[in-house]
């Protein structure tokens, strides 16, 4: 009697002319003596009575025929999830009964507690589909998914545009059910959408850029190196799309279910063997560290906090990253140099100070560090006029002089010595000096962007600040991309160049700051800051008028007071 109502119920489960996983029947649910894993009965013949039973049910599901685990789990946790995630709801503890390894799969119902159906295994075997008590490694369940989860996330759709394949509960809570059918294992692992391009994620996660972004589109493979080993279901990045860095179950890295660390994930790729080689670019002299061993990606509401060490999701969305040789350097807006492809949609700092969550601008990049909570930079000249690292005050539109980099050059007929392209352009880009020198932008082959150089500070060319220095094309090769040496050293501009620099041996540094100054316009113009561990005394200068000022100062044992110079 028994066997003619299970074969009933499964008659339930089963549409008539489809294939055998588009059922419970020949799927890793079935663990009838007939089933087709590993994990079966020894002499039991009825598919569905090791969840279902015609009476004497649970009240906790149709016809439940297990029982509900009392465990506490480890839910997940993650600094950048806005869900108010609670233990599993009634309808995951139903998957948990046997995916959670705390319940002999045999142990039902409708059968006496010492004496369960007799299996090859008696719990669920250690590995991927043993959940465990610890849920923190999975993809979150039990909370709401509803209009006030999207509106405190924008990356969540609401829940009113999400595909109806996704199965929400009454009140909108997500549980195992919302990505998984148990009946239908026609997609594997018996997801109700497939996982190709990223599909079932984006149901739900809604990643601005990612359609079009170099992530989505790449028809590499994805090395082994990422996934530990793992072979995934797909050929191509974009095939494999969110499971090329993510895991929805035993995640080995739980804060946003990664692989791995951030970094080092980015790194098993840009290695320059499947992607752009990053690593050839890191850890040179100076540049931007990246902690490889420890994480420290910040929340959403802490995500203009300075740090020490810095991730390469600092400055690039992985979601929304472009490919292509463009640089900074390839459009300019009215404002300054827009972002690269590879910088979209990421957070930033205006020149005014505010935060943005979506940069348009280079230098807004720059700011989230090198603004009004300035990281620490070592070595750092010591300067008349010190901002104590503040960049963006230095490049103020109210700064008595500063390169054009967020605000277009006012003064650049008044500047002799530029070379011809630097005429045309009213603005620079923070990466016209920060830069690798092996840049495709600076002439090479590597990539572009403030990874790493060989030189101090993170230039794309030398650049000596220390006093007595040799002048030659070398020495001050940063200067001279922009600034023609003959002309420089000809005395064009200012009259006393060459006996400074030549003579004198006093570097560009001990009179000129890189990027700008606050002040009094006719005492700070065309950068002059001096260095104070080089320029003693008053330190006082007056513009006088194109090409002629006065000094009063001392260098190099010399005293200047009021020394005046004209063309």
């Amino acid at each position: 009697m028994r066997a003619v109502i299970a074969a009933a119920l499964c008659s339930l489960l089963w549409v008539p002319g489809a294939p055998a996983d588009e059922s419970i029947l020949n799927s890793k649910h079935d663990l009838s003596t007939f089933g087709p894993g590993p994990i079966r009965a020894v002499d039991e013949s009825r598919v569905c009575i090791f969840c279902h039973v015609p009476h004497n049910a649970s009240p906790a599901a149709p016809l439940w025929n297990r029982h509900n685990p009392t465990t506490y789990y480890r839910i997940y946790r993650s600094s950048t999830t806005d869900a108010r995630v609670n233990q599993p709801g009634a309808g995951s503890k139903l998957c948990l009964s046997c995916h959670d390894g705390s319940i002999a799969l045999g142990l039902t119902l409708d059968r006496p507690a010492g004496d369960p159906i007799l299996m090859t295994h008696p719990y669920i075997p250690s590995g991927p589909t043993n959940l465990t008590n610890d849920l923190s490694d999975d993809h979150p369940i039990g909370f709401r998914y509803d209009r006030a989860l999207a509106n405190r996330d924008a990356q969540i759709r609401p829940p009113q545009l999400v595909d109806h394949r996704i199965k929400l509960g009454e009140r909108g809570e997500l549980e195992c059910i919302a990505c998984h059918d148990p009946h239908n294992n026609e997609l594997g692992r018996f997801l109700r959408i497939t996982e190709r391009e990223g599909a079932l994620c984006t149901t739900c996660h809604e990643m601005t850029g990612w359609r079009l972004s170099a992530h989505a589109n790449s028809p590499r493979s994805v090395p082994s190196t990422v996934t530990g080993g793992e072979q995934l279901p797909f050929r191509s990045l974009a095939d494999n799309a969110c499971l090329s860095c993510h895991v929805s179950h035993s995640a080995p890295r739980r804060q946003r279910l990664l692989y791995d660390r951030p970094t080092r994930l980015c790194l098993s790729c840009h290695d320059g063997l499947t992607g752009r080689d990053m690593l050839a670019v890191m850890d040179q002299r100076s540049g931007h560290r990246m902690n490889r061993l420890f994480g420290h990606r910040r929340a959403p509401q802490d995500r203009f906090r300075v740090t020490r060490t810095v991730e390469c999701t600092d400055c690039h969305n992985p979601h929304a990253v472009l490919g292509g040789p463009l640089t900074a350097l390839a459009s300019m807006s009215g404002l300054g140099p827009l972002l690269p492809p590879a910088m979209r949609e990421v957070p930033g700092v205006s020149l005014a100070g505010l935060p943005l969550d979506r940069a348009h601008l280079y230098y807004e990049v720059c700011f989230r560090c090198h603004a009004d909570r300035p990281v620490l930079v070592t070595r750092r000249i010591p300067r008349q006029q010190d901002s104590g690292g503040n960049v963006r005050r230095q490049f103020l539109p109210t700064a008595a002089s500063a390169h054009p980099v967020a605000f277009p050059s006012r003064r650049i007929g008044e500047v002799p010595s530029l070379l011809a392209k630097w005429r045309t352009r009213r603005f620079v880009s923070c990466q016209d000096c920060h830069n690798n020198p092996d840049a495709v932008s600076a002439g090479g082959m590597l990539p572009d962007g403030p990874h790493g150089s060989r030189f101090e500070h993170l230039l794309v060319a030398r650049y000596e600040t220390r006093d007595f220095t040799i002048e030659s094309p070398q020495t001050y090769a940063l200067c001279y991309r922009c600034h023609d040496r003959n002309s420089v050293l000809g005395d064009e501009s200012f009259p006393l160049h060459n006996r400074h620099v030549v003579r004198g041996r006093s570097p560009c540094s001990a009179c000129h700051t890189g990027h700008g100054v606050s002040g009094n316009s006719s005492q700070h113009s065309h950068l002059i800051n001096f260095d104070i561990s080089i320029v003693g005394g008053q330190r006082f200068y007056v513009d006088t008028g194109r090409f002629s000022g006065s000094c009063t100062l001392t260098c190099h044992g010399v005293r200047h007071v009021n020394f005046t110079y004209q063309p």
